[in-house]
């Protein structure tokens, strides 16, 4: 078992030191601005190329702020991830709650966390872009981060699709695991297509299409 010792924080930890309840919320506001401006130049540029004095300057902070805030650029950045897919996976969750909860069915579940996982795209384009750029590399030190988010929001379209299962509204066949991560990936990828190369559709045509998908196939 791991112990923290006085209230510092490190790479190893993944966490910074520990704000007085006071300061917590200043504390977040910052990380929040440290984390905006870190996404955005990223997607711009690169990561390699992003630089802890352009995000600071980005960010509207000292550079020391960031150091207080993150022991590295490596660890902002496997933060970010973290709190970004635990923020979308938030929003899947409680689309699929209010939905059963309002009388709809489990597929009906799933079609409402593929609009919740599309406004989420819409609001955090530069965030989804490297999220799924990501997954694609095997060599970051945020590796075993990015597995375990990645498992946190499938594991919330999973659920659904048991319930399902369980409900007799989807075949016990259903091969769940694969299911989640093609629903999953679907809106990512759709989303981002849509977001680079049609972004004069909205919102509702891109869900229909997608609910169609869903309805037509998985709720088949």
């Amino acid at each position: 078992m791991s112990t923290r010792s006085g209230n510092g924080g490190g790479a190893g930890t993944g966490t910074a030191p520990v704000a007085h309840p006071r300061t917590a919320p200043r504390r977040t506001a910052t990380r929040r601005r440290l984390f905006d401006a870190a996404v955005t130049l990223i997607a711009e540029q690169g990561f390699s190329a992003t630089t802890v004095d352009e995000i600071a300057d980005r960010a509207g902070v000292a550079k020391g702020t960031v150091y207080y805030n993150f022991s590295s650029k490596n660890v902002l950045y496997e933060e970010l991830l973290r709190d970004g897919i635990d923020l979308l996976a938030a929003s899947l969750r409680t689309a699929a709650a209010e939905t059963v909860a309002g009388g709809g069915t489990r597929v009906d579940a799933l079609d409402a966390m593929i609009r919740a996982g599309l406004d989420f795209i819409a609001g955090s384009p530069a965030l989804t872009q490297l999220y799924v750029a990501e997954l694609w590399r095997t060599n970051r030190t945020w590796r075993a981060t990015l597995t375990s988010v990645r498992g946190h929001a499938l594991a919330v379209v999973e659920s659904v699709l048991q319930d399902a299962v369980r409900a007799g509204e989807l075949s016990d066949a259903l091969d769940v695991p694969l299911t989640a991560s093609a629903l999953l990936g679907m809106v990512l990828i759709a989303a981002l297509d849509w977001q680079s190369f049609q972004p004069e559709r909205s919102v509702e045509e891109v869900h229909a299409a997608l609910s169609q998908l869903v309805q037509g196939r998985v709720g088949a």
